[in-house]
C-alpha cells in the first residue's frame, strides 16, 4: 500500500460517508488516491462503523445497514477486510486484510448513520449538565419546551449515568450564540438511544433565549456503569488497563502504580491474582482519556475506581505512561469447557482445555452445584443430574480439577474452590459427567415476520435471552440463516431497540466463519465482566434463495442456463414471464455487466429435476435477484426445457450509461408489482407518463414487459396518486407489439404540456389482492383473492399451519389460524381460483407460496376456505421491580389486559412463573398488590393443575368474560430462576426430574399457609 500511505500523508481525508443526510450518514467510501472507492458489508462491524464516526467528528454510530445498493455504477469495490477494535484514532489506522482474489464476500454496499448525545456542565461531559446532539451541523442544545423525565430517562441510560433525577430547565445554559434547536423528542422511556425516539418539528415556535434542556442523572447513585477491560495483551486477562466512564474508554497512568494496584484489576475481573504490573505502556499506547493517576489501592477494594487518586481525568501523563496488568488466572489462554461421549453436547463427560491440552474433572466431591456450573457455562439449562464414576466412559489425558465445591452461582467451572489444576491422586475411571436440562437454540423474533427474520435470541435452558450488536458480523449471521433453513442473509442491522424489558443481554460474543453447521459450534468470548459493549439489539433478516449462476457447458460463465439455489439444492428457472429486467439484476449480481439476451431454452441440459416455477418481477434496479417481488401461487408447471437463459455483456464491458437497457420500468403505489401509476427510471431519475392518449395497447407494453400479463384497465387522471419528478412521456401510440414502453411512439423525452394530475397507470391481469369475506368480523371470513379482474374463493385442501400463518400475516391479523370447516357453504356462483397451496417457512406473503395453477373452478364450493386468524397471546409481569414479579398481564387481540384474581392461587402462579422461564411462584398477589392495570381483564376464575405450558391454556369463564374490578388484579413472585429450586425448596434434586415433579409438596405448603392467612 506505498502509493496509498503516501496520499494519506497528504491529503489524510482517508474515509467519507456519501449519499446520506450530510456528512454524519450514508455509504462508507475510502480513498486510494485516484479516486473514492465503496466499501462492501462483508464482515463489516460496528467497531469499524465507531472509528468512522468518531474521525469524522461524527460521534457514534446510530445504525449500520448491510445489503444496500452501491451508488451509481461501481466497478470497483475496495478489496480489503478492515479488522478494527473501535479505539483506533482513525480508519486508517485500523489492520487490513486483504480479501481472497482481490475481492470479497459481500451481499451489497455498507451504510453507516453518526450521532451522539451528551450533558454539558462547566465545559466537560458529565451525567449532569445541558443536553447537547451532534448533527452535521454541530453539537446543538435542545429546547426544553416538552422536554419530560421520558426523554431525560433515555439520555441518563444511553451515557451509563443511571436514571435520571431530575429536568431543570436552563440550570446549565451557557450562552454560544447559536439558536437552540427546535426538536422535539417524545420517548416513551424505554428507548436505548435519544435518536429511537420518535421526532417533531413541524410548526414548532423558536426556543426562548436561555430556556435549555437540562438533566441531572442518578450517577454514582445508581448501578455502577462503569466497566473494566484488559486489551492488546493477547487474552482477557493480560493488557493495558481501560476504564468505561462517562460512555468513553480510557487508559489508567503508571504514576505510583504497582502490585497493590494491579491485584484489585486482576481480581476485579475473575483473573485471579496479579502477577506483574506493568508501566511505560508496555502493552502498547491507548487513546481518548487518561481517566486516573496516583492510585494508592491497598489490594483489598473491590473496584478499582474505588481506590484513592487523584481524581477522575485530573494527571499531567501522556499514554507514553499507560499501566498494564499481568493476571494470573487465564494468562496464556482462555480454558474450554466441553461434555463428550453423551450423545448430545448437553450430556456428557466433563472436560476441560488446559496448557493445550483436553483433560478430566475428578468425581471427587462432585454434585449438582458443580453440575449447575457447568450446564449454564455451556448455556444447557441446568443440571438434571451430577453422574460419577466415568458413567460416560473414562477420559483421557490430565484430570484437571478435583474436590470442587461450587456454590452453583459461579460464571466459570473453573472459578469454583478447588484443589488447583492438574493437583490430585485420582485415576480415570473416577471422571465426572453431567446431563443438563437442555441446549442453547437459536431464534429470530419480530412480530408478524415469520420466522426468517428478526432479532436475535438465544435460549440457554432458562429463556430466550437477545443477543446484541457488539461485534456481530455477516459469517454469524450466515450460520443463523443456515441452521435455521433459512438460506442466506440478506440484511444485518445493529443499533435496534431490544424487544419487551430485556433485563438480560447474552454475555458473550460469537467468532463464527460461517462454515459451521449451527451457532453452537461457532467460538464464543465471553464478554469483560459479563457485559459486552453494544449499541442495541441485532436484526437478521434471511433469504431463501442462497445464489445464482449462469451455466454453459458445465461451467459458470457470463451466459447460460439460470439456477438458482435454495435449500433443496439448484434449480432451474422456467423461461414463462423472464424478462430482460431480471436479466440485468443477474448480470449486474455476478459482475458481467447488462443484459443483452434472453433465449429461452438456448442452453438447457436435461438434469431431470423439475424447473423451479417461482417468477421473478424486478424492476431492473435491485442489487441480488431475490430481492426482486416473487410470486408461486398459480403458476402452472413449466413445459420441459423451457429454461430461462441469459447472456450478459461480459468483457464487451457495460453498455452506455443512457442506453435501451439501463433504463427501469415499475408500477407504484397501487398495492402490488403489478398495479399502479407507470414510471421510468432515465438519466437517474424516476419519472411518469402523461394520460394524453394512453389506452390498452399502451398498457398492455406495459405488462408484458414487467411480468404481470395483460391489461384490464389503463387508468388515467393520477387513479393511483400524484407522481414526482420528471414527465418523460406523453403522446403514446403503441401498437401494442413493443418490447419496452419507450419504444412506442411519441413525444419524445420529456416533451409534453402535462401536470403530475394528469399520471398515467395500469392494472394488469397478474394483480392480486387478498381479503377475508365477513358480515361483522375483521379477521375471519371467507378468503378470496382478486386474480384475472374478478375476485374468488381459495380452496382449503392442504392449508397446513404455515400457509395459513402466512395468509394472517399479511391481513394483518395475527400470526396463526384456524380452517374452519363447520361454517355452512356459502350461497352465489364465483370463481374458485386456486387449490393445492403449501407455504415454506421463507416465505413472507401468499403470492410467493406454490400452488396448483389458476383455474376458474378449482374445487367445489363446500371446499372453499373459511378462516379464523388469531394474534399469539404473550405475557408479561409489570411494576414488580423485575421481569419475574409482577402484576400478570396478557396481550391478546392487539391489547394488554390483566387477570382477576377470583379462585387464583399457586397453581395458576406457577404455570406463569415457568411460562416466563421464572422458576416456581413463591407468592400468589391478590387485590392489585402491584397496583391497578388498565384495558381488559382477559381472565377470571381461572383452575389450572399446575401442568400446563400456558395460563390461557387453563379452564377458565372465558376471553373477556367476568365481573370483575382492577382493584382485583392478579399478581405473582416468582424464584427467579430455574436452578434455585433447591435454594427456594429447601430440597436437593437427585438425579433426572421434570419441572412438574418437583413443587408438589412446596405447593401444598404454600397453599395451607394461604388458607390460614385467609381465616
Amino acid at each position: 500500500h506505498e502509493f496509498t500511505f503516501r496520499h494519506h500523508l497528504l491529503n489524510p481525508r482517508f474515509v467519507h460517508l456519501v449519499g446520506g443526510q450530510g456528512p454524519c450518514s450514508g455509504q462508507v467510501e475510502v480513498n486510494s488516491g485516484e479516486g473514492w472507492i465503496p466499501v462492501s458489508d462483508g464482515n463489516f462491524t460496528l467497531a469499524t462503523a465507531q472509528v468512522i464516526c468518531a474521525e469524522l467528528g461524527c460521534g457514534k454510530p446510530a445504525s449500520v445497514l448491510g445489503n444496500m445498493p452501491f451508488r451509481g455504477d461501481s466497478e470497483q469495490i475496495w478489496a480489503e477486510e478492515f479488522q478494527c477494535e473501535g479505539q483506533e484514532t482513525g480508519l486508517w489506522f485500523c489492520p487490513r486484510v486483504p480479501c481472497p482474489a482481490g475481492s470479497c464476500p459481500h451481499r451489497g454496499a455498507v451504510q453507516v448513520v453518526c450521532s451522539d448525545v451528551r450533558l454539558m456542565k462547566n465545559g466537560s461531559s458529565q451525567c449532569e449538565g445541558q443536553v447537547e446532539m451532534k448533527t452535521s451541523g454541530g453539537w446543538r442544545t435542545l429546547c426544553a419546551s416538552q422536554w419530560n423525565m421520558a426523554n431525560a430517562n433515555v439520555v441518563c441510560r444511553q451515557l451509563g449515568c443511571g436514571v435520571a433525577v431530575s429536568t431543570p430547565k436552563g440550570a446549565y445554559f451557557v450562552d454560544g450564540g447559536d439558536e437552540i434547536w427546535r426538536d422535539r423528542f417524545h420517548c416513551s422511556g424505554s428507548e436505548s438511544f435519544l435518536w429511537n425516539c420518535p421526532v417533531s418539528a413541524l410548526g414548532v415556535p423558536a426556543c426562548a433565549h436561555g430556556n435549555t434542556a437540562s438533566v441531572v442523572c442518578s450517577g454514582k447513585r445508581g448501578r455502577d456503569s462503569r466497566q473494566l477491560r484488559l486489551v492488546d495483551g493477547g487474552s482477557h486477562c493480560t493488557g493495558r488497563v481501560e476504564i468505561l466512564q462517562q460512555g468513553s474508554w480510557g487508559s489508567i497512568c503508571d504514576d505510583s502504580w504497582d502490585l497493590s494496584d494491579a491485584h484489585v484489576v486482576c481480581r476485579q475481573l475473575g483473573c485471579g491474582v496479579a502477577l506483574e504490573a506493568t508501566v511505560s505502556a508496555h502493552f502498547g499506547e491507548g487513546s481518548g482519556p487518561i481517566w486516573l493517576n496516583e492510585l494508592n489501592c491497598t489490594g483489598e477494594e473491590a473496584h478499582v475506581w474505588h481506590c484513592p487518586s487523584q481524581g477522575w481525568g485530573q494527571h499531567n501523563c501522556s499514554h507514553k505512561e499507560d499501566a498494564g496488568v499481568i493476571c494470573s488466572g487465564l494468562c496464556t489462554e482462555i480454558p474450554q469447557l466441553h461434555l463428550v461421549d453423551g450423545g448430545s453436547r448437553c450430556a456428557g463427560r466433563v472436560e476441560i482445555l488446559h496448557q493445550h491440552s483436553w483433560g478430566t474433572v475428578c468425581h471427587n466431591n462432585w454434585d449438582l452445584n458443580d453440575a449447575h456450573v457447568v450446564c449454564r457455562q455451556l448455556g444447557c439449562g441446568m443440571a438434571f443430574n451430577a453422574l460419577v464414576y466415568a458413567q460416560f466412559g473414562e477420559g483421557s489425558g490430565p484430570i484437571w480439577l478435583t474436590k470442587l465445591e461450587c456454590t452453583g452461582e459461579e460464571d466459570y467451572l473453573w472459578n469454583c474452590p478447588a484443589l488447583g489444576l492438574g493437583k490430585n491422586n485420582c485415576e480415570h475411571f473416577e471422571d465426572a459427567g453431567v446431563i443438563c436440562s437442555g441446549y442453547t437454540d437459536v431464534r429470530l423474533m419480530k412480530n408478524g415476520q415469520g420466522p426468517c427474520s428478526g432479532q436475535v435470541e438465544v435460549n440457554s435452558g432458562e429463556g430466550w435471552i437477545p443477543v446484541s450488536d457488539g461485534n456481530f458480523t455477516l459469517a454469524t449471521a450466515q450460520v443463523i440463516c443456515a441452521e435455521l433453513g433459512c438460506g442466506k442473509p440478506a440484511s444485518v442491522l445493529g443499533n435496534m431497540p431490544f424487544r419487551g424489558d430485556s433485563e438480560q443481554i447474552w454475555a458473550e460474543e460469537f467468532q463464527c466463519e460461517g462454515q459451521e453447521t449451527g451457532l453452537w459450534f461457532c467460538p464464543r468470548v465471553p464478554c469483560p465482566a459479563g457485559s459486552c459493549p453494544h449499541r442495541g439489539a441485532v436484526q437478521v433478516v434471511c433469504s431463501g434463495y442462497t445464489d445464482v449462476r449462469l451455466m454453459k457447458n458445465g461451467s459458470s460463465q457470463c451466459e447460460g442456463q439460470v439456477e438458482m439455489k435454495t435449500s433443496g439444492g439448484w434449480r432451474t428457472l422456467c423461461a414463462s414471464q423472464w424478462n430482460m429486467a431480471n436479466a440485468n439484476v443477474v448480470c449486474r449480481q455476478l459482475g458481467c455487466g447488462v443484459a443483452v439476451s434472453t433465449p429461452k431454452g438456448a442452453y438447457f441440459v436435461d438434469g431431470g429435476d423439475e424447473i423451479w416455477r417461482d417468477r421473478f418481477h424486478c424492476s431492473g434496479s435491485e442489487s441480488f435477484l431475490w430481492n426482486c417481488p416473487v410470486s408461486a401461487l398459480g403458476v402452472p408447471a413449466c413445459a420441459h426445457g423451457n429454461t430461462a437463459s441469459v447472456v450478459c455483456s461480459g468483457k464487451r464491458g457495460r453498455e452506455p450509461p443512457h442506453s435501451l437497457y439501463s433504463r427501469q420500468l415499475r408500477l407504484v403505489d397501487g398495492g402490488s408489482h403489478c398495479a399502479g401509476r407507470v414510471e421510468i427510471l432515465q438519466q437517474g431519475s424516476w419519472g411518469s407518463i402523461c394520460d394524453d392518449s394512453w389506452d390498452l395497447s399502451d398498457a398492455h407494453v406495459v405488462c408484458r414487459q414487467l411480468g404481470c400479463g395483460v391489461a384490464l384497465e389503463a387508468t388515467v387522471s393520477a387513479h393511483f396518486g400524484e407522481g414526482s419528478g420528471p414527465i418523460w412521456l406523453d403522446e403514446l401510440n403503441c401498437t401494442g407489439e413493443e418490447a419496452h414502453v419507450w419504444q412506442c411512439p411519441s413525444q419524445g423525452w420529456g416533451q409534453h404540456n402535462c401536470s403530475h394530475k394528469e399520471d398515467a397507470g395500469v392494472i394488469c391481469s397478474e394483480f392480486l389482492a387478498l381479503r377475508l369475506v365477513s358480515e361483522d368480523q375483521e379477521c375471519a371470513g371467507w378468503l378470496e383473492i382478486f386474480y384475472n379482474n374478478t375476485w374468488g374463493s381459495v380452496c382449503h385442501s392442504p392449508m397446513e399451519a404455515v400457509t395459513l400463518s402466512v395468509i394472517c400475516r399479511q391481513l394483518g391479523c395475527g400470526d396463526t389460524g384456524t380452517l374452519d370447516f363447520l361454517v355452512p357453504p356459502r350461497e352465489g356462483s364465483r370463481p374458485h381460483w386456486v387449490d393445492g397451496i403449501h407455504c415454506r417457512e421463507t416465505d413472507t406473503s401468499l403470492w410467493q407460496c406454490p400452488s396448483d395453477p389458476w383455474k376458474h373452478q378449482s374445487c367445489s364450493a363446500k371446499e372453499e376456505a373459511h378462516i379464523t386468524c388469531t394474534e399469539t397471546p404473550k405475557l408479561r409481569l409489570v411494576d414488580g421491580g423485575s421481569h419475574c414479579a409482577g402484576r400478570v398481564e396478557i396481550l391478546h387481540q392487539h391489547s394488554w389486559g390483566t387477570v382477576c384474581q377470583r379462585n387464583w392461587d399457586l397453581k395458576d402462579a406457577l404455570v406463569v412463573c415457568r411460562q416466563m422461564g421464572c422458576g416456581v411462584a413463591i407468592d400468589a398477589m391478590y387485590f392489585a398488590q402491584f397496583g391497578e392495570g388498565s384495558g381488559p381483564i382477559w381472565l377470571s376464575q381461572l383452575q389450572c393443575t399446575g401442568e400446563e405450558d400456558q395460563v390461557w391454556k387453563c379452564p377458565s369463564q372465558g376471553w373477556g368474560h367476568h365481573d370483575c374490578a382492577h382493584d382485583e388484579d392478579a399478581g405473582v413472585i416468582c424464584s427467579g430462576r430455574v436452578r434455585t429450586f433447591s435454594i427456594v425448596l429447601g430440597i436437593e434434586l437427585k438425579g433426572p426430574q421434570t419441572l412438574s415433579h418437583i413443587p408438589s409438596f412446596f405447593l401444598r405448603e404454600r397453599e395451607r399457609e394461604r388458607e390460614r392467612e385467609r381465616d
